[in-house]
């Protein structure tokens, strides 16, 4: 069977566009109730925890744009 592999460039967009969505998402839902700190914490670890899994998955292959680099030159 043939598992989704996204490329490097659609994993940094959906992953970049993933954390502003739940970052607003966030800031809204704790302004509009009263959670505190502790119940932050724990949603924010939950989405990071969902993309920590589809990295480790292989279902996304970030390149963080390009920043790292990924390949090494062998001598």
């Amino acid at each position: 069977m043939k598992r989704l592999r996204l490329n490097a460039l659609a994993s940094d967009i959906i992953i970049s566009l993933y954390a502003i969505v739940t970052l607003f998402f966030r800031f809204k839902l704790e302004s509009e109730t009263a959670t505190g700190a502790l119940e932050s914490m724990v949603m924010g670890l939950c989405f990071v925890v969902i993309i920590w899994v589809l990295i480790k998955l292989k279902v996304l292959n970030p390149n963080w744009f390009g920043l790292f680099n990924t390949k090494k030159a062998k001598l």
